[in-house]
């Protein structure tokens, strides 16, 4: 329901103009007795959402970048415990081998070498593990709202969404990024606990675009090999 993409070139911006154009031409012109008319809804076939605002300022998207923060932090502070112990096993081994065979100590040492080899490759594992969940995150976040933006289209008499960001020009009457999270954090609160909403017959909410330079929460290295 939700369509983020924005048109490219110039013919993208044209119609963008085009419709901005539109909207503005069809709105009244308010005097000082028409500011109660601006505080309700405005009925328009086109409504804008900032799709990004939407997800960090609900109680639902902060409970899952608080989550994402924390796993990130704990698979650092576990590389972390493993580089230290693979260190002073190292220094372990390093200090036994004047006292050693020869070749009691390179069983050891080629040993010791494929036990890091295993580390690094399981702790790359959840690494990369980690850094598909943001995606997978908001792919799940824009499922469980698809109702509660279905329900504002419905009421407004609308026909689509559009992202805010790919729109040259608007009327803020039709941005119902504050009503949406209002009613997200009602309907949904921060959507632990229970499964999402399942998505409305007809409806295909399209995942939202990435944000020029957007970050994306950081994944802790590897354990690092002695």
């Amino acid at each position: 329901m939700v369509a983020g993409r924005a048109g490219s070139g110039r013919g993208g911006a044209v119609v963008r103009a085009v419709i901005a154009a539109g909207l503005f031409a069809a709105a009244p012109v308010l005097g000082a007795s028409g500011l109660a008319a601006q505080e309700r809804a405005v009925a328009s076939p086109v409504l804008t959402i900032n799709q990004e605002e939407l997800f960090q300022n609900s109680a639902f998207g902060r409970r899952i970048e608080a989550e994402l923060n924390a796993a990130s932090a704990a698979l650092a502070a576990e590389n972390r415990r493993i580089e230290a112990a693979l260190a002073d096993e190292e220094q372990a081994l390093t200090d036994r081998r004047a006292t050693m065979d020869p070749a009691e100590f390179r069983a050891l040492a080629e040993a010791f070498d494929a036990k890091v080899v295993e580390l690094r490759r399981t702790q790359d594992g959840k690494a990369r593990d980690l850094s598909r969940r943001p995606e997978e995150a908001r792919q799940e976040f824009f499922r469980a709202v698809v109702p509660v933006l279905t329900a504002v289209v419905r009421e407004r008499g609308a026909m689509v969404i559009l992202d805010t960001r790919a729109v040259l020009l608007s009327a803020d009457a039709i941005d119902i990024t504050a009503e949406a999270i209002a009613r997200i954090d009602a309907a949904l609160g921060d959507g632990g606990g229970a499964p999402p909403p399942e998505t409305p017959p007809g409806t295909s909410p399209e995942t939202p675009p990435e944000s020029p330079g957007e970050a994306t929460p950081g994944t802790a290295p590897g354990a690092a090999q002695p």
